[in-house]
């Protein structure tokens, strides 16, 4: 029986020595490593599937470790990273933040300071794979729902009453019951506070 994948940390680094020791020291408490001597390297990969983060060396040799946090960001890849330099400074460390980078370490650094910050930012992105997951089950449902079902949801988040539903929609009061009780139990809600909120956050991506 196959369980959850280890953990997967990728580290970007043109430092042999550096990506080596760095792959020893995570493999030693359990996690996958996959080591790249430059962004290209990396984005050859293609994105990971399961938890993952990306430990990234600020200077390397064609583009920046800042640069290359950008581009990730452009094409929507959101892996938490953490930056190493032996040349950082404070600009340099607020830009990295501000750009969504969870640490910035400088080099040289402990092994528990390096492991801590990974830790953290694995955490995080398996907190964003459990959220994304949630919000395609959520899809999924809200697509389900017939035509009609969806005016309705549509109304009944508003705040309208049963009656006031059917007046808006030309049908009767009891058609408003029967299609919010569908509705209801397909999107997997009992109350209206949980219908509002699931469709609040549908909202956005849906165009409704």
């Amino acid at each position: 029986m196959t369980g959850t994948p280890s953990p997967l940390v990728f580290v970007v680094d043109d430092d042999v020595s550096l990506r080596e020791a760095l792959g020893s020291l995570f493999r030693s408490v359990g996690m996958q490593v996959e080591l790249f001597g430059s962004p290209a390297e990396f984005l050859a990969r293609g994105p990971a599937t399961c938890e993952s983060c990306l430990v990234l060396d600020i200077r390397l040799p064609g583009v920046s470790g800042l640069d290359f946090q950008t581009q990730l960001a452009k094409r929507g890849n959101t892996i938490p990273i953490v930056f190493m330099t032996g040349h950082g400074d404070v600009p340099m460390s607020v830009r990295a933040m501000k750009a969504g980078a969870l640490d910035f370490l400088m080099k040289p650094f402990r092994d528990q300071d390096m492991l801590d910050a990974v830790s953290n930012a694995l955490a995080l992105d398996r907190e964003r794979r459990a959220a994304e997951s949630e919000l395609s089950t959520l899809r999924a449902r809200y697509d389900s729902l017939t035509a009609r079902e969806r005016e309705v949801i549509a109304l009944v988040t508003t705040g309208l009453m049963n009656k006031q539903i059917a007046g808006q929609l030309g049908v009767s009061e009891i058609t408003v019951k029967i299609h919010r009780g569908h509705l209801m139990e397909k999107m997997g809600v009992r109350t209206l506070a949980e219908l509002v909120k699931i469709y609040q956050m549908l909202r956005p991506e849906r165009g409704i």
